[in-house]
């Protein structure tokens, strides 16, 4: 009772204190009230003005044409460009693109040396299913026991017999494999050990007009070296591309260095790239990559008559994919084709050489074969011909391209027509017993189970196990982490699989190739095909249209 007297007196008195006190600089108290009022509406006026000047900018910015998505015309500098990367001294003052998703594999079985070794394959292979929208029994126009030339039609669709696919070098057709259903598989060459070239034309670029280009292009081989968005197809005759896009590097795990490549080719190179501006009314785009050690190739800084990006990222940045998404993305009735490195290099041989070179500098990777090396050979290379000079493992996986996107091959097989990989990894034939919950040798991986992040640049040796099966295809998120473009993949993969042709097209279908879900591919949880299910939307829809 006491105690609770005593309280009462504390409060009474600290009322009486604080009135007294408010009495005494209560006029003070309201001033600074209405000054701190006044300054916080004067802020708010400033901020206001500010971000309507701000917005004027941006949008004065897009009427005239300047606003390109990646330029920051705003007063106040971007979060990403506070915190952006260090860029790298060869890029000068050029912008860069920051790609914050993605994921580099590092492998074991990258070439010690750059020099590159003549190579050893002497049959080569052209094969008509490595061209998608090809009919599957095209018209072939040689037979076992012909000799032909370098750049001699041996086949061409019988719904569009202007397009002829040649032979990448001279000599015997020794075999004219089918497949399912009488299907072509492969049109297979014993090569001369000193190659012929037919002799092409001349074509004058100042004077020719493009539909004449074109009718060269198509006669003479060239038109199947382009490869067009959507649906990653050879381009109709009628095709005129809205631009055309050249990737000139490769993030995918041990892929082959560009700048190796471009060496001592710069001028045809360059060549190339004249011709490819003479077939579309946009732009020719260069994506070239900033997160490297060195500058890129001459080649590729120095390039004329192209627009240059730099990309700085994990992979899939140097995904021409990738970067068309960030540079000028695919949509409505657009069409771009793309080419690599190498297939401009053959454009340009014929226009500064005369002759379809069909030549090709390939990579054979892989920590199961004895010296991975740089070799020059030709396109559709016989896979065993490649490494009959390596000691080669058992049990092994030969793939046509990366791990990630590549394809399976046997000795006898060819590597594909646009590939210029050949990795060899071990198989993944066996049962890792508790795997799941005992996961003890390291592997390449983006779970949290393995440290990996603590040795960032660590190598693995991988093999083809799948550490899992099949499971239910759940929302985990995993893929927007390592897909750096502006999509949802895994709505638009079950869009495809309920073949919902609305949501597939407001989903972007038309952006993607099957090399851009590979990561997603390889970090899913529910083991889902991905690559194989996009393909199927994509034909789906190329049939639709």
């Amino acid at each position: 009772m006491k105690s609770r007297i005593t309280k009462n007196l504390f409060f009474l008195v600290l009322m009486l204190t604080s009135d007294m006190a408010f009495g005494q600089s209560g006029q003070s108290g309201f001033s600074y009230f209405i000054y701190s009022l006044i300054g916080v509406a004067v802020l708010i006026l400033l901020f206001l003005v500010v971000q309507v000047a701000d917005n004027l900018l941006a949008v004065e910015a897009k009427s005239m044409g300047a606003n390109d998505g990646k330029t920051n015309y705003s007063i106040f500098p971007r979060f990403s460009e506070l915190f952006a990367p260090k860029t790298p001294g060869f890029v000068g003052d050029s912008s860069v693109t920051y790609l914050k998703q993605g994921h580099d594999i590092l492998l074991e079985g990258s070439p010690e040396f750059t020099t590159i070794q003549e190579g050893t394959a002497t049959i080569f292979a052209v094969q008509p299913p490595n061209f998608i929208g090809l009919a599957p029994i095209p018209k072939v126009l040689v037979e076992v026991g012909d000799e032909v030339k370098a750049g001699d039609p041996i086949f061409f669709d019988k719904k569009v017999a202007e397009v002829k696919f040649v032979a990448p070098v001279s000599g015997e057709v020794i075999a004219v494999n089918r497949g399912e259903k009488r299907s072509i598989s492969e049109v297979v060459i014993l090569a001369d050990k000193e190659q012929k070239f037919k002799a092409l034309p001349a074509f004058d670029l100042d004077k020719g007009s493009r539909e004449e280009l074109v009718a060269y292009l198509m006669e003479n081989g060239a038109w199947p070296l382009f490869q067009q968005r959507p649906f990653n197809v050879v381009p109709a005759p009628g095709d005129v591309p809205r631009d055309i896009f050249i990737s000139t590097f490769d993030s995918a795990p041990l892929a082959p260095d560009a700048n190796i490549i471009v060496a001592g080719r710069e001028a045809t190179f360059q060549k190339g790239l004249d011709v490819l501006n003479q077939l579309t009314p946009g732009q020719v785009f260069l994506g070239l990559n900033a997160k490297g050690e060195s500058a890129p190739s001459t080649a590729f800084t120095e390039a004329e008559g192209v627009e240059k990006h730099w990309f700085h990222g994990k992979h899939p940045a140097g995904n021409v994919g990738i970067q068309i998404h960030h540079l000028k993305p695919v949509g409505g009735q657009d069409k771009v084709w793309t080419l690599g490195v190498q297939e401009v290099i053959t454009l340009g041989a014929m226009f500064a050489e005369g002759k379809y070179d069909g030549s090709r500098v390939v990579v054979v990777a892989g920590a199961e074969i004895s010296e991975p090396k740089y070799v020059r050979t030709a396109i559709g290379a016989k896979v065993g011909d490649l490494v009959k000079d390596q000691s080669v493992a058992e049990n092994v996986r030969y793939i046509s391209g990366d791990v990630l996107s590549g394809r399976q091959k046997t000795a006898d097989q060819f590597l594909n027509f646009h590939d210029d990989q050949l990795t060899v990894i071990a198989e993944g034939d066996y049962y890792e017993l508790f795997g799941w919950l005992l996961p003890l040798a390291p592997r390449p991986s983006v779970s949290g189970t393995f440290p990996n992040f603590l040795f960032p640049d660590a190598q693995f040796k991988a093999d083809t196990n799948t550490h899992g099966e099949k499971r239910a295809f759940v929302v985990t998120g995993q893929y927007e982490k390592v897909l750096p473009m502006d999509l949802y993949p895994q709505h638009l993969m079950k869009a495809i699989l309920v073949n919902d042709f609305e949501r597939m097209e407001g989903l972007g279908i038309y952006e993607l190739a099957e090399e851009d879900v590979a990561l997603c591919e390889f970090v899913c949880t529910s083991k889902q095909p991905l690559q194989q299910i996009l393909r199927e939307g994509l034909d789906t829809m190329r049939e639709q249209s």
